[in-house]
Formats: structure tokens, C-alpha cells, sequence
């Protein structure tokens, strides 16, 4: 029987954004279970914390049985990165996609500037971010990230919190296999390489034609990057 798999999303989305991701999946025969962070989707209102969105992932592979193949992109593989680091029994190999630069002081300061100054728009910012979604992912997948809402107002405390993460010494301590995962133009590219050498058992897949929302832009590939990782996972399973 194949490992299930869990997808933690990006900031300010919700686990509607993988319903592409799970809708394969399932019909596939496979278990998948997307869930919400702290502050976002169904949990908004709630305070993001490291340790919450942490406790988030652990719930939700404690849900469909203990161990799993996790998926994150953006918020969700630095959450997912760090939450293998803390409960490696927890996980049989991990997915981490738009997350391959450090979230150094010196860049989390200047979007947490940026991001104080779109709040103080009349409208908070939502409809500079509905533009900016109808504009860089094609319709299904632009109303599939915007199914649970947009949590706009979480980003001072995912700022604050992430960067305190250090995702290099996090994946130096992950044995299991980890993908990382990048659109071909994304911003958060930078130092792609530095993370797979961190990981013991780290692969670069780099995805055409994509830039950081790469689930989303290309939805059929990046489903098939899981499914490859839980082929090769299953197979080194006893």
C-alpha cells in the first residue's frame, strides 16, 4: 500500500490550492490530506506561529496514520522542512518546493515593510492580490487558490516567525529522500543548490515554464513529481 501524502500550503492561501494535487491523488487510489496553517483558510483569526504550523503538519500526519510523503511550497515546504527536522519519524521522504533561499533577516525585514504598507490600503491589499492572481496562474488553479479566502492580514507574523527558521542546518538532519522543487522563474531560486546539499539524500527538479507558485502553474507536472517520489518511496519501503 502506497504512503499517504499531506500538502501544506503557501502563505496567505488555505488547502484549496492543492485540489488539483488531491483530487489526482485520491482518484488514484492514494490517501491525501491537505490542511490549514494557523491564521489561514479555516484556522484564520488564529495567530501564526512556527510551533503551531509545526503542530499543524504532525496533526495532520498523525490523521492518516504516522507517517507520510509531506509536500510544502512556499510557507508550506520551510514549515514542512522544519517540521522533518523535528519529527523525522513522522516522515517517509519530504517535497519542498518555492522555499530555496534563507529567510535572512535583511529579506524578511524588507517584505515585512512591504507587507505593512499594502495593509494600509483602503481594501487591505485584496484586490492588488487578486490581481496579481488572475494575472499569473491560469483560471482552475486561480479559483482553486482562492476557494478557502486569503488570509492578507497573517503576513507580519509568518514574516516574524520565519525568520527565525534556518532550513540548511533543518535539512542537514533529514535522511529520508527531499526533493526540492523550483519553477525555472522563481524568485526564490537563489540558492537552490545550497539546499540540496544540505540534505543527505537531496534532488534538484527544477519545473519549466513556472514560476514560484509552481503547483499552481503547473499542476499536472508538479502531481507528477509526487508521484514519482512515492513510487521511489515505496519501493524502499520494508
Amino acid at each position: 500500500m502506497s504512503l499517504p501524502v499531506v500538502l501544506v500550503h503557501g502563505v496567505r492561501t488555505s488547502r484549496t490550492m492543492w485540489r488539483y494535487q488531491v483530487a489526482v491523488l485520491t482518484e488514484l487510489g492514494l490517501t491525501a490530506l491537505a490542511i490549514d496553517l494557523p491564521g489561514h483558510g479555516a484556522r484564520r483569526g488564529e495567530v501564526f506561529t512556527l510551533d503551531g504550523a509545526i503542530g499543524a503538519v504532525t496533526d495532520g500526519v498523525d490523521t492518516v496514520g504516522g507517517r507520510a510523503l509531506v509536500v510544502g511550497l512556499s510557507l508550506g515546504g520551510y514549515t514542512a522542512i522544519a517540521h522533518a527536522a523535528r519529527h523525522p519519524e513522522q516522515v517517509a521522504g519530504l517535497v519542498a518546493a518555492g522555499c530555496s533561499t534563507r529567510p535572512l533577516a535583511l529579506l524578511t525585514g524588507s517584505w515585512r515593510m512591504a507587507a505593512r504598507g499594502i495593509s494600509h490600503l483602503p481594501d487591505g491589499g485584496a484586490r492588488l492580490n487578486q490581481r496579481l492572481v488572475d494575472l499569473s496562474l491560469p483560471m482552475s488553479t486561480a479559483a482553486d487558490v482562492g476557494a478557502g479566502g486569503f488570509a492578507l492580514e497573517v503576513m507580519e507574523d509568518v514574516l516574524r516567525e520565519v525568520s527565525g527558521l534556518h532550513p540548511l542546518d533543518d535539512l542537514a538532519r533529514i535522511e529520508v529522500p527531499v526533493w526540492i522543487v523550483n519553477g525555472r522563474y522563481d524568485h526564490f531560486r537563489g540558492e537552490e543548490h545550497r539546499f540540496v546539499a544540505a540534505a543527505p539524500d537531496g534532488r534538484l527538479l527544477v519545473v519549466p515554464r513556472a514560476t514560484h507558485l509552481v503547483s499552481l502553474m503547473r499542476p499536472e507536472r508538479f502531481t507528477r513529481v509526487v508521484l514519482e517520489a512515492l513510487d521511489e518511496l515505496d519501493e524502499r519501503e520494508p
